[in-house]
């Protein structure tokens, strides 16, 4: 990454051993991070306040972040959001949303989320009432409609910090990804050596 790592002291040590715990490994992304203990756990709640009250499945989840983060050329979350899609479908099906390609496993719920994703990470004052309609007519709840915006704006607001800082994919995320999603993920940052 750009920067260099903090100075350690009580609360980096906190937040660098409670997230290798998680992981099984220190993520680059926590080194970054660690300038800001007290924001990435408060950001990190959020989120999980959003993941423990949406009706969006992890599958639904999986395919909002996937598709935000290749959509900004984000190599690190795409690689990590479609593993958890592989896992949740397929290695092809992963590969070819990563890839902007027509995902014909997708159900219809998913294929709207995936368009709104899309629209709202490339151009979110593009999106229409009509946007919104489409998503209306595959089932979404106005409230399950809020939560994927929500998704797809955290991820935007975790990718532009750590893209622009220089975080570079793990090479241990990269190692676990199948094989279909790591070489579907020809943009972003190189895995690190």
């Amino acid at each position: 990454m750009f920067l260099s790592n903090p100075t350690e002291d009580d609360s980096v040590r906190a937040i660098a051993g409670k997230m290798e715990s998680e992981d099984g490994f220190l993520m680059n992304y926590v080194r970054l991070w660690t300038w800001r203990p007290d924001v990435h756990l408060a950001f990190s709640a959020a989120r999980e306040a959003l993941a423990l009250k949406t009706q969006l499945s992890a599958r639904e989840i999986a395919v909002l972040n996937s598709t935000t983060a290749s959509s900004i050329g984000d190599s690190a979350c795409s690689i990590a959001w479609g593993t958890k899609l592989a896992h949740l479908s397929d290695a092809e099906t992963a590969a070819a949303l990563l890839q902007g390609n027509d995902v014909p496993a997708l159900s219809k719920r998913e294929r709207a989320l995936h368009a709104w994703a899309s629209a709202v990470a490339t151009d979110p004052n593009g999106t229409t009432r009509e946007d919104v309609e489409a998503l209306r007519e595959v089932g979404l709840t106005e409230a399950e409609i809020f939560d994927a915006t929500l998704f797809v704006a955290f991820r935007l607001a975790f990718s532009t910090v750590n893209d622009a800082l220089g975080v570079r994919t793990d090479r241990r995320l990269a190692q676990e990804a199948p094989p279909q999603v790591l070489a579907s993920v020809t943009f972003g940052r190189a895995v690190e050596e």
